[in-house]
């Protein structure tokens, strides 16, 4: 097939711009350069030892054919028990929905909700594959300019002021990604209430959810759950990246939808994984996810002070995720896409330019993963350091 006969939407769909850098961090890595990756939002711990254990005893026991589209009935009680259990939310298995990922749940969710021509509201910066997800499904994307001194922060104001009638969803995340706010339950609230009285949908991507610092760990599903929408992942908390999986909560009809539309895109999760995933919320992973989770706050503690020192601006210490989002140095001319690259080959440091993250201020922003440990962390600042001519 020829380039010319390919969609215009395929064609349209923007690359991940650390995927390159990524790419020439491994080629350098190959003749020998010392490289420390800040760039991958990925985990580097393994996934904990009772989740391995229970995906062998499934791969041992056969447990390799399809489930159902929603996921295995087990998994889902276990998922509705869990915000019971740590969350104090009501929920009926039947509103949890297994997926590929929070990647297959997020295609599930703007698959029942939108139609060609319909917009979406996001904040900018925000997780790239919203808008590529959405100019795939020919949808329009409103972006409202977040900023950081209020910490990045969608606020019903700003939805007020940005809302036009053709908007059918909101589309938040909390922890977010690239800058580690969370929102309260009152401000999610809000944007819920407001959603509903226009006959809109609030979508909440809580991958990170669990992974919170310093303000208490809460969920959407804290509101009243009409027309509201969480998306979550095995993948950041639980250690599962390369497992694949993930839910997502919805209205119990609204599931009954993309349970069909699950059956024609994917036929199921992954088996294996599923049941592994049983394992996460056991005890003995729960006390192994928390001491992970306190190892990310003293990383944060030690790379927040390091950058600020370089002259990096970051205007609040992250409350989640495992990011910080910085505005560079001021006495640097280069924009973030040309920092980056310039960061890999000259000190073998990798971080992401915040091209990758929409367009509001991005090329004077680039965003650094504590995905390693203390004495990387430290490496990392002196590179930089040395880079810059500190």
């Amino acid at each position: 097939m020829t380039a010319s006969a390919l969609s215009e939407r395929a064609r349209q769909v923007a690359p991940f711009h650390v995927m390159r850098l990524l790419a020439r961090a491994r080629e350098l890595e190959a003749v020998g350069r010392s490289i420390i990756h800040l760039e991958i939002g990925e985990p580097d711990f393994p996934t904990p030892e009772p989740i391995m254990a229970a995906g062998h005893a499934a791969l041992t026991a056969g447990h390799t054919h399809y489930t159902a589209a929603a996921g295995l009935p087990a998994l889902r009680r276990a998922i509705a028990d869990y915000y019971a259990e740590r969350y104090q939310v009501d929920l009926s298995p039947s509103r949890v929905l297994v997926t590929p990922g929070a990647s297959g749940a997020l295609q599930l969710v703007f698959a029942a909700l939108l139609e060609p021509g319909d917009a979406v509201l996001l904040g900018d910066p925000s997780y790239p594959c919203y808008r590529q997800m959405l100019r795939l499904m020919d949808c329009e994307c409103v972006v409202v300019p977040l900023q950081a001194q209020t910490d990045y922060r969608l606020t019903l104001e700003q939805v007020e002021a940005a809302w036009s009638p053709g908007i059918r969803a909101i589309v938040v995340a909390s922890p977010s990604n690239p800058t580690g706010t969370v929102l309260s339950l009152a401000e999610l609230t809000r944007l819920h209430a407001f959603c509903r009285a226009r006959g809109a949908s609030l979508i909440v991507d809580e991958i990170y959810q669990g992974l919170t610092y310093d303000v208490p760990d809460t969920t959407a599903l804290g509101a009243d759950g009409e027309r509201l929408y969480v998306i979550n992942s095995f993948s950041k908390y639980f250690g599962m990246t390369g497992w694949r999986l993930g839910w997502l909560v919805g209205p119990e009809d609204a599931v009954e939808v993309m349970e069909r539309l699950a059956q024609n895109l994917f036929i199921a999760a992954n088996t294996p994984a599923q049941h592994a995933a049983l394992a996460a919320f056991d005890e003995t992973t729960g006390t192994i996810l928390e001491a992970r989770r306190e190892m990310f706050r003293q990383r944060r503690d030690r790379l927040l002070p390091g950058l600020q020192s370089l002259g990096f601006e970051i205007a609040h210490s992250p409350s989640g995720a495992f990011y910080l989002y910085a505005g560079l140095p001021a006495q640097l001319a280069v924009d973030s896409m040309t920092f980056a690259t310039q960061l890999l080959e000259k000190a073998g440091v990798a971080v992401t330019p915040g091209q990758d993250f929409g367009d509001h201020q991005a090329a004077r922003h680039v965003r650094f993963a504590y995905t390693r440990d203390l004495a990387l962390l430290d490496e990392a600042i002196s590179r930089i350091g040395g880079y810059l001519g500190a």
